[in-house]
């Protein structure tokens, strides 16, 4: 009983708050991968450090989130909206902040520095996988106001707006993952072999950031066919 008040008092009455809260803290774990880039670009050790550990701090607090909301979430909800379906968008958010610790722990780990030819498409794609995620929490914002109109209305016409520039967002992540692709190939041969293979293992992971965030698009897409 007490944790389920402590949950109330966190979360307060509506069963969508916490998916969003948990989404509101992936973003930001996120978004704290430009600072990482940037700082990797200048040669910042002390500053990638830093980064890193507000990265793996956020990461922490989201997957507590988690697996609160996992414990107490209510078998039965009263709501237009299955319970298996938030444990399922809760899964994938938690992946996003999950995948960004792990970059930002090899980057710290390999003391990485990607090449200067690449350095600044890489902060490219780290961008454009930042505005995605943001594209994704909006939409998870908007989740109160499809309960309240039970999935119909000019609510589900502004999400399925938002679930287009999403998709738009992603794509422009796999464009200039391509790009930084063929940046690192012209110079790789110059670079230490295992140091290339953690770079391009960071930029699939990145892009995988960006797909995460689609799928996060895509588990509305489902709520609302229903």
């Amino acid at each position: 009983m007490a944790s389920k008040n402590y949950l109330s008092g966190i979360f307060g009455p509506s069963p969508v708050a916490p998916l969003q809260s948990h989404m509101k803290l992936v973003d930001e774990c996120v978004s704290k991968l430009v600072d990482l880039f940037e700082c990797m670009s200048k040669g910042d050790t002390d500053g990638v450090e830093e980064v890193y550990q507000q990265i793996a701090t956020l990461e922490q607090k989201a997957d507590d989130q988690k697996h609160l909301l996992r414990e107490h979430l209510p078998s039965g909800l009263f709501m237009p909206i299955d319970r298996q379906d938030l444990l399922d968008s809760l899964r994938v958010q938690d992946l996003l902040a999950n995948r960004a610790r792990d970059i930002a722990g090899i980057v710290v780990g390999r003391k990485l520095q990607f090449p200067e030819h690449a350095s600044a498409r890489a902060i490219e794609l780290v961008r454009a996988t930042v505005k995605t995620c943001h594209q994704a929490l909006k939409v998870v914002n908007e989740l109160d106001e499809l309960v309240e109109t039970g999935f119909r209305g000019h609510a589900v016409r502004v999400v399925e707006s938002m679930l287009i520039e999403l998709d738009k967002l992603e794509s422009e992540t796999d464009r200039i993952q391509v790009e930084l692709r063929t940046a690192l190939f012209e110079v790789e041969r110059d670079l230490y072999a295992v140091d290339v293979v953690f770079m391009y293992r960071i930029i699939e992971s990145i892009a995988g950031i960006a797909d995460d965030a689609e799928r996060v698009g895509r588990r509305f897409q489902i709520m609302l066919s229903k």
